[in-house]
């Protein structure tokens, strides 16, 4: 019988996730649209409009939450304080004023990115994928990307609520948490597999969104 310490430990999820979606995350982070955005060469309506996408994703994103919460693996991924629509929405009426909702355009894109989102968060492996690409995101380039949008378009508290967790105040040891959750979800190889593929697939689902939002906006003249 080979000894404890001949046999190999399984790689994390968290990790698996992080190192089987590098070129995607790559690729998604180095669409024209993010860059142009990031380099203050938009204005705020292209913000505006990401905003309003991002809105139908984390509506998609939150009802899949809601469905897990009572869930005995899955339960353990849902975080209160991620909480991201109230958020959004207090950005959109900032940006768009009262009437909003007449106001905000979904595209194709992010409207099947949502459809995908709610036709496979149902099950556990795929509904970490989502979560983890989403949040994980937010609480890490998402801070970058909060002020990059304050020194290029003059924003600040109002219109950014999307970047800011007020529940949140470290989020170093909140992320290394929420790692050891997903790590913990006690998913068999078939699961990971799945949740890997699905990771994948939400990175791409993003790009193609930003794609959209590159045709709807040019750089300044």
């Amino acid at each position: 019988m080979a000894a404890a310490a001949d046999v190999p430990f399984p790689t994390p999820l968290s990790v698996l996730l992080r190192e089987g979606t590098r070129a995607e995350h790559r690729e998604a982070e180095t669409e024209s649209f993010v860059e142009r955005l990031l380099a203050g060469e938009l204005d705020v309506s292209a913000y505006a409009d990401l905003a309003a996408q991002q809105l139908e994703i984390y509506t998609a994103v939150e009802e899949a939450s809601e469905s897990h919460r009572g869930d005995r693996r899955g339960g353990a991924l849902v975080f209160d304080e991620l909480t991201r629509v109230p958020s959004i929405e207090r950005d959109l009426a900032h940006l768009y004023g009262a009437g909003w909702r007449t106001q905000i355009d979904v595209l194709p894109a992010t409207r099947s990115y949502a459809a995908r989102i709610r036709s496979v968060c149902g099950r556990l492996p795929e509904y970490a994928a989502h979560a983890y690409t989403r949040y994980l995101g937010d609480l890490s380039g998402g801070q970058v990307i909060r002020r990059m949008l304050e020194r290029h378009y003059g924003l600040s508290g109002d219109g950014l609520a999307f970047y800011t967790f007020p529940d949140i105040p470290k989020a170093k040891p909140f992320k290394d948490v929420y790692r050891e959750r997903l790590d913990g979800l006690e998913l068999d190889a078939a699961e990971v597999e799945v949740a890997v593929a699905e990771a994948q697939e939400a990175f791409r689902s993003n790009r193609a969104m930003f794609t959209e939002l590159g045709e709807r906006h040019r750089p300044r003249a």
